[in-house]
């Protein structure tokens, strides 16, 4: 069971993260404006994360209908950037919260 982990763990972002996968985050997971704070968190039973502009603007696409591919693009499309930057970028963010729990990606 641990090998299957590891391997999971192991594989490559686009693998883990497939442009045709939807992102949602999970019940109970919400971001919020934090007026004290001046910025954006990702609020969770028992959690808070601080997001930094990039990560508000990539969440801020994500609502559970959208694909990697059709956020990577309105990303790229509206930040003038590189789309396989943005890919990158994406990816790594949306993983990072499938790894903590805060999100989940269907087919």
């Amino acid at each position: 069971m641990s090998g299957e982990a590891a391997d999971d763990t192991a594989a490559a972002p686009a693998d883990r993260m497939p442009e045709g996968g939807v992102p949602r985050l999970l019940r109970g997971v919400r971001i919020r404006y934090d007026e004290a704070r001046e910025t954006h968190m990702l609020l969770a039973p028992e959690r808070a994360l601080r997001l930094d502009p990039v990560a508000a603007a990539v969440l801020a696409e994500v609502d559970g209908v959208r694909s990697v591919a059709q956020i990577v693009d309105h990303l790229a499309e509206t930040y003038a950037a590189p789309r396989d930057t943005i890919a990158t970028d994406v990816r790594k963010l949306l993983l990072d919260l499938v790894d903590k729990r805060m999100m989940e990606v269907t087919p």
